[in-house]
C-alpha cells in the first residue's frame, strides 16, 4: 500500500477517535456538567450519556451535588468581656443549582468559610465567655440562618454548622479548672453538711422514740405494779379478815373460860424467860394472885366467864359435828381438870398449909376447906 495513503488513513481515524471524544459526555451520577458555548453558557448536562458539538461546546464546570462537608480552622473570636477564644467550625452544605454556584461566585467554599467566620464574630461578640461555652446551639442555629440566607442566591443550601471546639486561652483554662474544682469542692461539701444534718435528725427522731417508748413502758410497769399490789392487798386482807372470822368463830364455837386461859399463860411464862437479855426470871409467889386477877382482867374486858356451860368445841375438831358431840368435850374437861391441879400445886407449894384465898383456882374433886377464922379485933 501506498505510505501516503497509509498516513492519511491513519490520520483520518485518529481524527474520528478525537471527534467522538468531543461529542460523547459521559456525567456520573450526583455530577452535572455546565456546557458553554463560545465562552457562553448553553445548558447543564445531567448524569448519563450527553451529545454535544464537538469543537463548539465545552463541558466547563462538573459540579457535585452532593451535600459536602467542610472544616475551617480555628479562627480567633473576641468575646464580650474581652477575652480572646479559638473556634473551629464544620459545615454540611449542598449545591441546588449548578448554574447560580458556577457564575454567581467565583469561590463558594472561600465564600462560605469567610462568610462563617464574620457571621460566628458578630455571635459570640454579643457573649461573655460562659454564656459562649453553655450556648454551643444557639450560635449554631444562628449560624445556619445567616448561612443558609446568604449563600441561597449562590444556589447551595447550608444544611448544618457545628462547633468542632471553643478554646480559650490557657490563663483562663487554669482559672476554670480552679473554680470548677473549687464548686465541685463546695458540692461536696453541702452535700457532706445535708447528710450530717439528715444523721442528726434522724439519731434525735429515734432517740426521741426511744424515750417515749421507755417512758410509756415505765408507765405501764408502774400502772401494772400498782394493781398488782392492790390486788395482793385486796387478797391479803381478805385473807386476814377470813383468818380472823374462823378464829373468832372457833374461839366462839369453843367457849372458852378462865380456866383455858390460865393455861395459856403458863403455856406463855417459859416464853418470857427466852432471850439472851433475860438472865433472871423469878416466879411471884402470888402466882394464885396474878392467875386470879389475869382471870378477872380478861373477864372484865372480854366478857369471858368464870366457867362456861354447854358443848365445848376445839379449835383442832372445828368443822367436825360428830367430834364435837361426842369426844371433844370429855377431852377438854380433862385438860380443865390439869390445869386446876396444877395451879393447887403449886399454890401448895408457895404457902404450905395455907388454905385457898377467896378466888382462886381449887380443884373441883377436892372437899371442900373450912372458911378461914376472923380477924381478931383491931386494939
Amino acid at each position: 500500500m501506498n505510505p501516503i495513503l497509509l498516513g492519511f488513513l491513519v490520520v483520518f481515524v485518529l481524527f474520528v477517535i478525537l471527534v467522538l471524544a468531543r461529542t460523547v459526555r459521559i456525567v456520573p451520577q450526583a455530577r452535572a456538567g455546565v456546557v458553554e458555548r463560545f465562552g457562553k453558557y448553553k445548558e447543564t448536562l445531567n448524569a448519563g450519556l450527553n451529545i454535544v458539538v464537538p469543537f463548539v461546546d465545552k463541558v466547563r464546570y462538573l459540579i457535585d451535588l452532593r451535600e459536602q462537608v467542610v472544616s475551617f480552622p480555628p479562627q480567633p473570636v473576641i468575646t464580650e468581656d474581652n477575652l480572646v477564644v479559638s473556634i473551629d467550625t464544620v459545615i454540611y452544605f449542598q449545591v441546588t443549582d449548578p448554574i447560580a454556584a458556577t457564575y454567581e461566585i467565583a469561590n463558594y467554599i472561600q465564600a462560605i468559610e469567610q462568610l462563617t467566620m464574620t457571621t460566628l464574630r458578630n455571635i459570640v461578640g454579643g457573649m461573655d465567655l460562659e454564656e459562649t461555652l453553655t450556648s454551643r446551639d444557639q450560635i449554631n442555629s444562628g449560624l445556619r440562618g445567616v448561612l443558609d440566607e446568604a449563600t441561597g442566591k449562590w444556589g447551595i443550601r447550608v444544611n448544618r454548622v457545628e462547633l468542632k471546639g471553643i478554646d480559650p486561652p490557657p490563663s483562663i483554662k487554669d482559672s476554670m479548672e480552679k473554680q470548677m474544682r473549687a464548686d465541685r469542692e463546695k458540692r461536696a461539701v453541702i452535700l457532706t453538711a445535708e447528710g450530717q444534718r439528715q444523721a442528726a435528725i434522724l439519731t434525735a427522731e429515734g432517740n426521741k422514740q426511744s424515750m417515749i417508748l421507755n417512758a410509756e413502758g415505765d408507765r405501764e410497769s408502774v400502772i401494772l405494779r400498782a394493781q398488782a399490789n392492790r390486788e395482793s392487798a385486796i387478797l391479803r386482807a381478805q385473807g386476814e379478815a377470813q383468818a380472823i372470822t374462823n378464829v373468832f368463830q372457833a374461839i366462839h364455837d369453843g367457849q372458852p373460860d378462865q380456866s383455858l386461859l390460865a393455861y395459856q399463860y403458863l403455856q406463855m411464862l417459859p416464853k418470857i424467860a427466852e432471850g439472851d437479855a433475860n438472865k433472871v426470871w423469878v416466879i411471884p409467889s402470888e402466882i394464885t394472885k396474878a392467875l386470879e386477877g389475869l382471870g378477872s382482867a380478861v373477864h372484865e374486858v372480854a366478857g369471858i366467864p368464870l366457867k362456861s356451860e354447854g358443848v365445848r368445841h376445839r379449835v383442832a375438831d372445828y368443822g367436825s359435828e360428830e367430834r364435837l358431840a361426842t369426844g371433844a368435850d370429855r377431852e377438854l374437861a380433862g385438860t380443865n381438870k390439869a390445869v386446876e391441879e396444877a395451879i393447887a400445886e403449886a399454890e401448895h407449894a408457895a404457902h404450905p398449909g395455907s388454905t385457898p384465898a377467896p378466888g382462886d383456882i381449887v380443884d373441883s374433886e377436892s372437899p371442900e376447906q373450912p372458911p378461914p377464922p376472923p380477924a381478931p379485933p383491931a386494939q
